[in-house]
């Protein structure tokens, strides 16, 4: 990471969504390592929910964070694997206008240094949506880890160069 201490960070606000059908908030272990890590690095913690893995209730929480002024980028945790439950690749689609396909991609690659070919199952991805980031992750503890302090932590700090997502934000909406 290429920090340019010239420059002022701009906290962002983001919102975190768990899917799972297993974990309430006593087992959300992965979404409190990253609202631990959303927060220390100077973000707002903008919101959090859990919801099961169904696709209309992942599909509708994302809306109502998208069409929240107040939202930034949406963080999910869960629900990316190859089950007939993981469904939260679906939802983003239904939602996105744009993918971020190196997101996906640059996740399995450092993800492979962690867990190998395994990584293959992950189907970690990331879209914009009305002017908001959505970006997906595995559930694990690992994969949130990886995605977070070795992806998101570095683009979602404005002053990362040679560039950012946070300084693309206002241009997000343009047509």
């Amino acid at each position: 990471m290429a920090i340019d201490e010239s420059r002022q960070f701009k906290p962002i606000n983001i919102a975190l969504l768990t899917v799972s059908d297993t974990r309430g908030p006593d087992e959300d272990t992965s979404g409190d390592l990253l609202a631990a890590r959303i927060e220390a690095a100077g973000h707002k913690l903008a919101d959090r929910a859990i919801l099961r893995d169904d696709a209309d209730l992942i599909t509708a929480k994302l809306n109502e964070w998208i069409e929240n002024p107040d939202v930034d980028a949406v963080i999910s945790t869960g629900g990316t694997g190859l089950t007939g439950r993981d469904v939260t690749p679906e939802a983003l689609d239904r939602v996105k206008e744009r993918d971020i396909p190196g997101f996906g991609e640059l996740f399995r690659w450092i993800s492979y240094n962690t867990i190998g070919t395994s990584t293959v199952q992950s189907r970690a991805c990331a879209v914009v949506a009305r002017g908001t980031y959505v970006f997906a992750l595995p559930g694990s503890n690992g994969a949130v880890k990886d995605g977070w302090d070795n992806i998101l932590a570095e683009q979602l700090d404005a002053r990362n160069r040679p560039c950012n997502f946070v300084e693309l934000m206002p241009r997000l909406r343009e047509k």
